[in-house]
This record gives C-alpha cells, sequence and structure tokens, in this order.
C-alpha cells in the first residue's frame, strides 16, 4: 500500500500552492508550518517573504488566504498578528486519513518507507571478553538498539556489528594460567547459566591477577603468551576463543533479560581485524597520512595539542610495533566501507571517547576511505548518574552489575503489577512475566527519553512510578485501551467521517497522524527521545480524551464506533512506537 499522507503534509501542500500563486517569485517558498495551541497549524513563512518582497505582511497573508482552497482538508484560515495565517482542518479529514492509517495491510499505520534507503553499520552493546558487564554498558545496547529499529522500519538496510573487547595484552595472563589450570572453565551441567559462566569467568580472572603480580615467573610466561596470540599460535587461539565463548554465554542471557536480539554472526570483536592490521599502517604510511615519530606511525592534526602545546596523534602502531585502538578502528572502517559496502557508519559509543573517533573519522577521512558518499557519525551519549548527580557507583564505591540493577528494576516492577492487580486476575506467572516487561520497560525508556548526550539520573522510584514521563504510564494507557475494547464485545470500531469530533478527540487524531513524521525525524537523526516524547504526548491525549469523552457510553451508536475506532488506532499506535524504543505494551495490566 502507498504511505498515507499526513494532514500536515496536506496543509503544506495547499498553503505552498497558494503562496506561489499570490506571490509567483515564492514558488519554492516554505510556508514554515508547526502546530499550533490557537488553531490546528499556525503558518510563519508570509513574515520572511513579505520582508524580502519589500511587500505588507499581512497584505500578502490575505492574498494567500484568498487563493487557498478549503472545503475537502482545510477548513478555515484566519490572519492573525503581523501576518500569521491560523489554519484548522476539518473533522472529515481527520477522521478519513486515521482511517486509511488503520486500514493499511503491512501494519505500519501508513507510514512511509525512506525515498532512498542506504546501508548503515551501526556498532553498538560493546562488552568486554572476561569482564562482567556494569551500568556503562547499558546505554550503547539500548540506544543502539533503538536506533536499529527505528533504521529497519523506514527501510534502511542495517547491518549490526558488536565490536566486542576481545583482544589485547590482558589475555597473555588469562590463556598462561588456564593453560596451567586447564579444568577452571569446565561446566558440571551441559545447561550452563550466564551467572555460572560469569563467576567462573571472575574466579578464574582473579586468580590468574593475583598469580601475575607476584609471581615473576609466571608474569613471564604470560607475556610470551601475548606474543604467540599475536601470531596466531594455534594451541594459545585455541585457548583463548575458550574465553570468547564462556563470555558470550553470559552476554547472551544478559541481553535476553535486556530483551535485545543479539546475533552471534554480528559479534565481530577487535580480533576480527587482526589480518588488516598491518595493511591499514602501510596504506596509511605510503600515502603521508601518517608519518613515523620516536619509531611510532602517528597521525597528527593542526587543532588537537596537549596542555604543553604539542600536538597530540593519533598513535596507529606503537614504537614497538604493537597495535592500539586506532589500528583497529581504522581497520573496521575499511571493512565496513568496501566489504559491507556501507554508506552510513554509526558509533554509539560513550562520549568520552569523542576525541578519539574525531582523529579516527578524520584520519579515515584523509586516506579517502570516507567522502561524500560514506558518512561516520558517532551518537555520544552521557553518563548514568544516580539519585545523587554523581556517577552511579555502588555503596562500597564500585562500578553497579548490569544485571543486579535489571535484578532490581524487575523486581521492583513486579511488586508494582502485584499491587494494581487487585482482583487477582493474573496468574503468578503472568505477574512474573509483566513484571519483567515493566522493570525492563522502565530501565529502557528512561534512557531513551534523555536525549542521548545528556547524563541522566538512575532513579528506580521514579521509573516505575505509574505518573509522570515514565513507560509505566504509556503501557498502562495500552492496557486500558484494551480493556475497553474488551468491554466492547461484539461492538466493533469503525470510522464514521461524518462525525462530529470533540476538542480531545481532534487534538487526539491530530496527533495519531504525526507518528509517521516522528518516525522519519527519531531515524534520520538517530534520536530515539523524539519518538519517547511523542508516545509520551500521545498517552496524556488519550488520558484526556479517556475523561472528556464516554466510550462505550457516547451518544449514538456510531458515535460508539467511532471512538473505539480512535481507541484502537491510538493503541496500535503505541504498541508499534513502544516496539521502535525495544518495549513490550501487555495487553493486560
Amino acid at each position: 500500500m502507498a504511505s498515507v499522507t499526513s494532514l500536515t503534509a496536506s496543509v503544506h501542500q495547499r498553503l505552498a500552492n497558494a503562496l506561489s500563486a499570490a506571490l509567483p517569485e515564492a514558488a519554492d517558498a516554505d510556508p514554515l508550518l508547526r502546530r499550533s495551541d490557537r488553531a490546528d497549524f499556525q503558518a510563519n513563512g508570509i513574515l520572511a517573504l513579505a520582508k524580502k518582497a519589500k511587500a505588507n505582511p499581512r497584505e500578502l497573508a490575505t492574498r494567500v488566504v484568498e487563493r487557498v482552497t478549503t472545503g475537502d482538508v482545510i477548513k478555515d484560515v484566519d490572519v492573525s498578528g503581523p501576518g500569521f495565517l491560523n489554519i484548522t482542518v476539518t473533522d472529515r479529514a481527520i477522521t478519513e486519513n486515521l482511517a486509511a492509517r488503520a486500514a493499511d495491510p503491512e501494519d505500519r499505520l501508513g507510514v512511509p518507507y525512506a525515498d532512498a534507503p542506504g546501508t548503515t553499520v551501526i556498532d553498538y552493546a560493546q562488552p568486554n571478553v572476561a569482564k562482567e558487564m556494569h551500568v556503562g554498558h547499558l546505554r550503547s545496547a539500548v540506544i543502539g538498539d533503538s536506533v536499529v529499529q527505528l533504521l529497519e522500519f523506514t527501510g534502511e538496510n542495517v547491518i549490526r556489528r558488536h565490536h566486542i573487547g576481545d583482544w589485547g595484552t590482558q589475555f597473555g595472563m588469562l590463556i598462561q594460567y588456564l593453560d596451567e589450570h586447564p579444568h577452571e572453565l569446565d561446566h558440571k551441567e551441559a545447561q550452563v547459566s550466564g551467572e555460572e559462566a560469569m563467576s567462573n569467568l571472575d574466579r578464574l580472572y582473579k586468580a590468574a591477577r593475583r598469580l601475575f603480580d607476584s609471581d615473576e615467573e609466571f608474569k613471564t610466561r604470560a607475556r610470551r603468551r601475548v606474543v604467540d596470540l599475536q601470531a596466531g599460535d594455534p594451541h594459545t587461539l585455541a585457548v583463548w576463543q575458550k574465553f570468547v565463548d564462556e563470555s558470550k554465554i553470559y552476554f547472551f542471557s544478559v541481553f535476553d533479560k535486556l530483551d535485545m536480539e543479539i546475533r552471534d554472526p554480528d559479534i565481530v570483536g577487535e580480533s576480527g581485524y587482526n589480518d588488516m592490521l598491518a595493511e591499514t599502517c602501510r596504506l596509511l604510511e605510503e600515502s603521508g597520512v601518517a608519518v613515523r615519530s620516536e619509531g611510532a606511525l602517528c597521525v597528527f592534526f593542526d587543532d588537537i595539542k596537549g596542555p604543553d602545546g604539542k600536538p597530540v596523534p593519533l598513535i596507529v602502531q606503537k614504537s614497538d610495533g604493537g597495535y592500539g585502538y586506532a589500528a583497529t578502528d581504522l581497520s573496521a572502517i575499511r571493512d565496513r566501507v568496501f566489504n559491507l559496502k556501507a554508506n552510513s557508519l554509526l558509533y554509539v559509543v560513550d562520549a568520552r571517547q569523542s576525541l578519539h573517533f574525531k582523529m579516527v573519522f578524520e584520519t579515515a577521512r584523509r586516506a579517502g576511505w570516507l567522502n561524500e558518499d560514506v558518512k561516520a557519525f558517532q551518537l555520544a551519549f552521557g553518563t548514568v548518574l544516580g539519585k545523587d548527580g554523581k556517577p552511579f557507583k555502588t555503596r562500597e564505591g564500585e562500578t553497579v552489575r548490569l544485571v543486579d540493577l535489571l535484578d532490581e528494576a524487575i523486581e521492583r516492577a513486579t511488586a508494582v503489577v502485584r499491587e494494581k492487580d487487585a482482583q487477582h486476575q493474573l496468574s503468578e506467572e503472568e505477574i512474573a512475566e509483566r513484571g519483567a516487561q515493566v522493570g525492563i520497560g522502565a530501565v529502557k525508556y528512561a534512557d531513551l527519553s534523555t536525549s542521548a548526550n545528556r547524563d541522566y539520573k538512575f532513579d528506580l522510584d521514579q521509573m516505575v512510578s505509574l505518573n509522570g514521563d515514565t513507560s509505566v504510564y504509556l503501557q498502562y494507557a495500552y492496557a486500558r485501551i484494551q480493556s475497553i475494547l474488551r468491554k466492547a464485545g461484539e461492538v466493533r470500531p469503525a470510522a464514521h467521517p461524518d462525525l462530529r469530533l470533540a476538542d480531545a478527540e481532534r487534538a487526539l487524531g491530530l496527533h495519531v497522524d504525526a507518528f509517521a513524521e516522528t518516525v522519519a525525524e527519531a531515524a534520520a537523526e538517530y534520536a530515539p527521545h523524539k519518538l519517547a516524547a511523542y508516545l509520551y504526548q500521545l498517552a496524556s491525549l488519550y488520558t484526556s480524551f479517556y475523561d472528556k469523552c464516554p466510550v462505550l457510553k457516547a451518544e449514538t451508536p456510531q458515535q460508539v464506533e467511532n471512538r473505539l475506532f480512535l481507541c484502537e488506532v491510538t493503541a496500535r499506535t503505541l504498541h508499534q512506537g513502544m516496539a521502535l524504543l525495544g518495549i513490550r505494551t501487555p495487553e493486560r495490566l
């Protein structure tokens, strides 16, 4: 089915036509249309046009109004102030547009696909092998997952990449220890839990560290192992693989708890680019992009200097021949551009790494790997803070384990679900399932409703509250609608375009109609928070409609059907919007 033209787009087109008829030289002018409190829409573009044409803005506005076609979509237009246009649309247009959205056979609510979709590689959810995931890993995973959903929904070809930390000198110590204590990662049962896998790794890591710090001979053996690992010694690689596999059991259990799909082929860690590192360095050195400085291969920038005023280079290869993160990240860019044929590279990475990525992207541009056709962008995110506004730590000053945080959110949410289920309509199993959906939804929404680059406070009391801008508020709005639709029994929702709409119905209908534009904007700007704000407003407008407009006790059978139809299209919009944020909407709460 073709996408549905939104009311905003229809009004915009009619105004643009009237503008170019009144002022032919303004053929491509933008009427600057936006939603308004004074009417359904307000257009402010005439002021700038009048200034340019040296005309009186009110007179020009009046000439435009005379040329606006009214009747089908636009009900009336009036001039206010120095030359603003206030536009009201017809009730019929609102209902007909929503009916067209509801009839979409693909169940996309008439949301169009992007005009020219490309291929985006998105690098997100990057835990480290043999290390516990902590609260700092939460944002990359949650923001990245939502951007993946948004881009895929608009028709973009999305390639996911989880650049896990699976390489480096620390593996020498771990591999050597496991080689000398070969049963440390053995499993008692065929099925091993993520928690057990992590505790195995944690125990081994601590034991290896103690030995490394206290035994010089072990330290020497461990360092030799790093050389073997980097040289690709088969036995050393086989032991290294055990750490990766054990860690994946743990990663998958955490992502499963986060209700997030992470697929094994998408996990391409630092090790995935080893074979490219030497060539990356050769290409940079031969092209003159990188130069040798004190034995290291460096890239210098005019605008990046240290506190002493000396240039701070990007070190691609160290003076001892070892490779740093820069070599891996540059090799990953080459792989993503030339092998995966991406035209957008998106990195969901902590804002504290912004300087590193600025240098890496500029180096790749100089080398010709990034250009006008291939863009790289860091979606930098802020820090998770505790209630006190300081970086989130345990009472002992440790980083907070991600699993503990999620378990606590589920526990709090389960208590809320149980409390609301006063009539005991839900079984224990249903309470547990919904508690997980509400708890995980609360954590994701708190993250996604804040602009990514800002820090946000992790406050579970606030997150699972039924009031305010929380996912629970949205989930309850959805469940409430489902309850009304169930109570309607045999009465089916149906659109009646002839009916006059109450103010609360119009406000809700106009907002539902803006879903497609919001999705397009959130996807284009990698900004899930814009979709979250839209959904919160949708739930608020629905609450207002519910308070002011009786649904099942409306005055006529047609009005009952039309209001049920409004309820249903709102629920579908909430459900689809929340899914794009990676949040479930239970049918009953």
